[in-house]
């Protein structure tokens, strides 16, 4: 019986490679704990978690699901060996399978299993919250209750943004459902129980604590994760994190780990942000988010210098979206959102999650630090569409442009081109953009270091609109002879726009 493997990415810490890997794959492993006496935890001053344990692990369950992939052969041949891009072998190797290809064996259905946690969440109408890679492209959805009893479920609704899934069964008798806690109380260092289903043992309970908030993991746009060193493993995911009051504060999700077995470092959405997901996901079957129609930037100290802001604090709007609720009331590229509905805003990535669980329609207060001021806005929120939410920037060109005459800013380490139309069609600048084309890059500099790259154009110096190279020097020569330590440029490449504050270089 072939088991499903886990999803996960590479992340690289202190020299080696460790996978952030999802919870819900199955493997074999052993594990041994000292046994310790009431009396031995008293005196270390531990909390005994049996009681909780007993009365949580019924409104825990394990989810298995059954899924197909289809899988071809062709005539007995291995796969077709892989070659450096270029390689003469490369088309040697394509011809020879492509000559085969018509004697290829039909292909065939291979099951595929896969094993995760979860929890009840309403004992009476029976439904559970796990992960929603646990279940995806599931045909078949088994939940297996405390007591051993196993029941269909199907599916409600799953969003892949926050790796959510509802799950709905019969009750087969009366269940116990776990209680929503308030993920905020959660403190560093406080007790928290986690219970799942580890390499498909079974219910499973460990403890830790709270080792940090607001972990940002590169899983998706939501990420505001509570890391904690409970043993967790896979099989965990989509299973509960207790407080220890005995209330979900969290749901186990990824582990970081150079072997995928517990090192000490998981991850668990936190509940305040989940309890909302669950809710739209049982009413609606899918999440309606709100939308702002900005794209928004990190703030860093040289641009929090030349706009005159005190701390690196906020998002800076780098662009905002025709006819959406930000450009309707009155928002601007170059704006630092400074306050959401009077939550202030520490780092870029905290807006878009405070936009998102914001209701839609309904109108939000924004601060604002524009020219050296703070102003309010009010703007009415509208609902983010698929192509909202899965908006891109364009990729650089790769298209050689022709050789243009070059004013060269040794100060910042780039060369500036007028927008001829030849460069115009090279990087795709409308026409009535105006600009100047940076057409040279000194590797060494502090241009490159912050991801500049030929092709883009600059509009702005210093929030100063300019048309051609000789403007664009002049403002940044102003700047330096005014003994400014970096000049602020806005950027385009393609539909991407943002602000970069660059350095001079030290004579």
């Amino acid at each position: 019986m072939k088991k499903a493997s886990s999803r996960f990415s590479l992340l690289h810490a202190s020299g080696f490679a460790a996978a952030l890997a999802c919870l819900c794959a199955f493997a074999p492993a052993h594990a041994a704990a000292a046994p310790q006496t009431a009396a031995a935890l008293q005196v270390a001053h531990l909390p005994d978690f049996a009681d909780l344990a007993q009365r949580l692990l019924p409104s825990v369950v394990n989810v298995s699901t059954t899924s197909s992939i289809e899988t071809t052969a062709a005539n007995g041949l291995p796969p077709m060996p892989q070659f450096p891009p270029g390689s003469p072998f490369e088309e040697f190797f394509k011809n020879f399978y492509n000559h085969y290809q018509n004697g290829r064996q039909p292909q065939k259905k291979e099951k595929i299993y896969a094993l995760g946690s979860g929890f009840i969440i309403d004992a009476k109408s029976g439904y559970i919250v796990t992960n929603n890679h646990v279940i995806k492209n599931a045909e078949k959805i088994k939940v297996t209750l405390s007591d051993n009893t196993t029941v269909p479920a199907k599916l409600i609704g799953a969003d892949p943004k926050t790796d959510i899934a509802v799950l709905q069964i019969k009750p087969p008798h009366a269940l116990t459902a776990a209680v929503w806690g308030n993920s905020d109380t959660a403190r560093i260092g406080s007790w928290v129980l986690t219970i799942g289903n580890p390499f498909g043992l079974g219910g499973t309970v460990t403890a830790g604590i709270v080792s940090a908030r607001q972990r940002n993991i590169d899983e998706g746009p939501y990420d505001e994760f509570i890391q904690t060193d409970a043993p967790i493993n896979r099989g965990n995911s989509g299973g509960p994190m207790f407080n220890q009051q005995g209330d979900v504060v969290g749901i186990d999700t990824a582990i970081y780990s150079p072997s995928g077995g517990s090192v000490g470092i998981g991850f668990a959405i936190p509940s305040n942000l989940a309890r909302n997901i669950v809710a739209q996901l049982i009413a609606h079957g899918k999440v309606k988010r709100a939308w702002l129609g900005v794209r928004i930037q990190d703030m860093t100290p040289e641009i929090a210098q030349n706009l005159g802001l005190p701390n690196a604090e906020g998002a800076l709007v780098s662009s905002v979206f025709p006819k959406g609720p930000a450009e309707k009331s009155g928002l601007k590229s170059g704006d630092v959102i400074l306050k959401f509905n009077g939550h202030a805003i520490r780092e870029m990535r905290q807006l878009p999650l405070m936009v998102a669980e914001a209701p839609v329609g309904k109108d939000a207060t924004i601060d604002i630090w524009r020219k050296g001021k703070e102003k309010t806005f009010h703007v009415d929120l509208a609902e983010m569409s698929p192509s909202m939410e899965n908006d891109k920037a364009s990729q650089p060109k790769e298209k050689a442009p022709p050789k243009p005459d070059v004013l060269k800013l040794k100060s910042l380490g780039i060369g500036l081109s007028a927008l001829t139309s030849d460069l115009r069609d090279t990087y795709k600048v409308p026409k009535d953009f105006k600009g100047a084309v940076i057409t040279y890059v000194d590797p060494n500099s502090d241009a490159a270091e912050k991801d500049v790259e030929v092709g883009d154009v600059i509009s702005e110096v210093d929030q100063v609109n300019v048309a051609s190279p000789a403007e664009a020097a002049k403002n940044i020569e102003a700047a330096e002879k005014a003994g400014d330590k970096s000049v602020l440029l806005f950027v385009s490449r393609g539909e991407d726009v943002r602000f970069v504050a660059l350095k001079f270089a030290k004579k």
